[in-house]
Formats: C-alpha cells, structure tokens, sequence
C-alpha cells in the first residue's frame, strides 16, 4: 500500500515540508574537538602553567615539561591532554575544570596577589577609609583595634614594605584572609612571621581540590554492596 501525505502537506513548498530523515547531534564529539578560544593572562603570583599546575595539585606539575606554553595549556582538548600521558580521566577533567575557573577570574589562595616577589607575596593589616556613605554612627568612633571612621583588612604589599603600593582608598583586601583581633592574620595556607607580616607561596597543591572518597562502592554499587554485607549479617546470626 502507498503511503500519501495528507492534503494540508501537499500544499505545502517543498522546502517548508517537514524532512522524515533524523538529525543526529554529534554534541559529545563537538565538544571534544573544539578547543577553548579565550586564553586569560597570566597574573603577578601564577606567571607561567609551570605555576599553575603546581597549585593546583594531583601530581599534575609532572606534565609541564610536556606542554609548551601557558598558551597551548589554555588551549589544548581533552583528547590532546590524553595523548600527553595525562591519565586517568578524572584527572583531565580536573584540569579542564580549573582551567575553566581560571578564565573566569575563580582563583585559589593568593591568586589576586598583585605584589609577588619569587613566588611569595607578603600581607600586612592596614586601615583603609570607610566610604562617607557607608558609615554608621558608630564606625565614627575609635575603638580598641581601630582609628575612627576606618577598618582593618589584609592586604598585599611590596616585600619588605610596610605600605601598599597604592593608595589607601585603592586598597582591596586580600580574598580568603581575615584580621583577628589588632594585628593578627587568618587564612588557609598563610604563614606567619616577625613584625606583624604574613606571606603566601606557591607551593605544590596549594589550590588542590580534595578528591572524595567512595562510600560502600559509591552511588552505582551501593544498593549492591549493601546488599551483601546485609546477607552476610544474616548468615553470621542465625549460626
């Protein structure tokens, strides 16, 4: 039996037809081949992927010397970071995905570092002016740990420099510390020294996500393996 299309169909211009043929989306492998375009610049405490991957852990600083430049790391697939030896997959994932915050401006402990001397940028507390329209009554008044219409934040300063290298109304405090009590600097991977200055280094996995860990043979298993030990239970106490 012929199969005629309807009436209302046979009407229709050719080219407004609907075409019976299915589309295929070759998403997955379009996603593969196309590589990041936006390269972001390097900054004062990551200037070069040598840095970068130093910071962001899981043995990853092994595969520098196999990559030429900052430019090829912001730019290279997934496939060619598996045919540089980078396994397993999830540890291609995790550089892609840190590559991705880094393009975003999502940087770990230090990254906004503007003062960075041989890897090390060091902090110093400073009083900073609260804006005029941001005051309360009582910011207008000194207290114990600070002057009148001020605050305290950590920032960045030269090495050796008890200032910041801008002015104070410019100042932007450092992400991720905080000031305890007068003089006292709070944060992860910071370390303290004399003369109320604290410093931040590269140093290997300072930005490293922890990797979790799988429970009763993570999601997939975990009905299974559940199910086992509950039947071995059972066999334990009706002996």
């Amino acid at each position: 039996m012929i199969l005629r299309p309807p009436p209302s169909i046979r009407s229709l211009p050719v080219f407004l037809v609907p075409s019976a043929a299915p589309t295929q989306q070759c998403v997955r492998s379009l996603h593969k081949h196309m590589g990041p375009t936006r390269i972001p610049q390097p900054t004062p405490f990551v200037p070069n992927h040598q840095t970068f991957l130093t910071l962001i852990g899981r043995n990853l600083s092994q595969h520098a010397a196999k990559i030429p430049s900052w430019e090829a790391l912001f730019s290279y697939s997934s496939e060619q970071f598996r045919n540089l030896g980078i396994e397993p997959a999830r540890s291609r994932r995790y550089l892609l995905r840190w590559l991705e915050k880094f393009r975003n401006g999502e940087y770990g402990v230090g990254g906004d570092l503007k003062e960075v001397t041989d890897g090390v940028g060091e902090l110093r507390v400073v009083e900073v002016p609260i804006p005029a329209l941001s005051q309360t009554e009582s910011d207008a008044v000194a207290t114990a740990t600070r002057s009148p219409g001020k605050r305290k934040i950590v920032a960045n300063v030269p090495q050796g420099t008890a200032a910041p290298a801008v002015s104070y109304e410019e100042v932007q405090p450092v992400k991720h510390m905080k000031v305890h009590g007068a003089h006292t600097i709070r944060g992860p991977h910071v370390q303290l020294a004399k003369g109320k200055v604290a410093r931040i280094a590269v140093q290997e996995g300072l930005w490293r996500h922890k990797r979790g860990h799988k429970v009763d043979g993570g999601e997939r298993r975990k009905a299974e393996v559940r199910a086992k030990r509950r039947g071995e239970e059972r066999k334990t106490t009706t002996k």
